[in-house]
């Protein structure tokens, strides 16, 4: 197997992994250039080795554009340095422990704000009042303007809002880690994109070179022809 030795690292590659300088965007060569300043058009690297580099100047300009990287965007370069998923990493099949209170929290929520709580809670407002007012004639436990029902009412109302509340800020933090993890995602997505423009661009030059290359030597082997046919009809 034909091998070439890198000018960054001064190892032996597969000639497939090599790539020179003029084949390099400008942003990456200036990046590989202020650790290796002798590092020119004319000098040859591997495809792994401008990969780090190409990590590094995301890197840099994120760092750039954004200030100081996060804990999120660490995790995200770092996934991307060892070719990792970030989905394997986010998603967590394992069901959620909870305690008995959100457990009652998330029942009361789902309760009360269905239908069903409406209309059972209407039959026995009604009911209430039908029975005070209709069958005791005003005169039973809880006469017309009903305090009692207003008490009860005023309390249920005091003891479901708070415990709707905490179901509805436990789910608020589920959403802010979703929201976190598609940050993530979409941040990859993105710098993903960059790299493959990279490497597509990478592969059309290098298969431009080629075609250059086969058409001289289609060139060189007409001229050959034509030659010997020059040859031939001078005898």
């Amino acid at each position: 197997m034909q091998t070439f030795v890198s000018d960054i690292s001064q190892k032996h590659f597969p000639l497939r992994e090599r790539i020179t300088g003029k084949n390099i965007r400008q942003c990456v060569l200036d990046e590989i250039k202020k650790e290796y300043p002798l590092f020119n058009d004319n000098s040859q690297a591997s495809v792994a080795e401008l990969n780090i580099f190409r990590n590094r100047y995301i890197q840099n300009s994120l760092v750039s554009e954004l200030g100081t990287l996060n804990k999120l965007e660490q995790q995200v370069l770092k996934a991307m340095q060892n070719d990792e998923l970030l989905s394997d990493k986010l998603v967590d099949n394992k069901p959620e422990a909870l305690s008995a209170g959100q457990r009652l929290a998330d029942k009361v929520a789902t309760f009360g704000g269905s239908w069903k709580f409406i209309i059972i809670f209407s039959v026995f407002i009604f009911c209430w009042m039908l029975l005070n007012v209709a069958f005791l004639m005003n005169k039973g436990f809880d006469p017309y303007p009903f305090i009692l029902l207003n008490l009860i009412l005023s309390c249920i109302a005091a003891l479901q809002a708070p415990v709707i509340m905490m179901s509805q800020n436990r789910q608020e933090e589920k959403d802010r880690e979703r929201a976190k993890n598609d940050y993530m995602i979409n941040l990859k997505s993105e710098l993903e994109i960059r790299l493959l423009h990279e490497k597509l661009d990478h592969l059309i030059v290098n298969q431009q070179e080629r075609l250059l290359e086969i058409q001289q030597i289609q060139i060189d082997i007409m001229n050959d022809i034509m030659q010997r046919l020059d040859k031939h009809a001078a005898h």
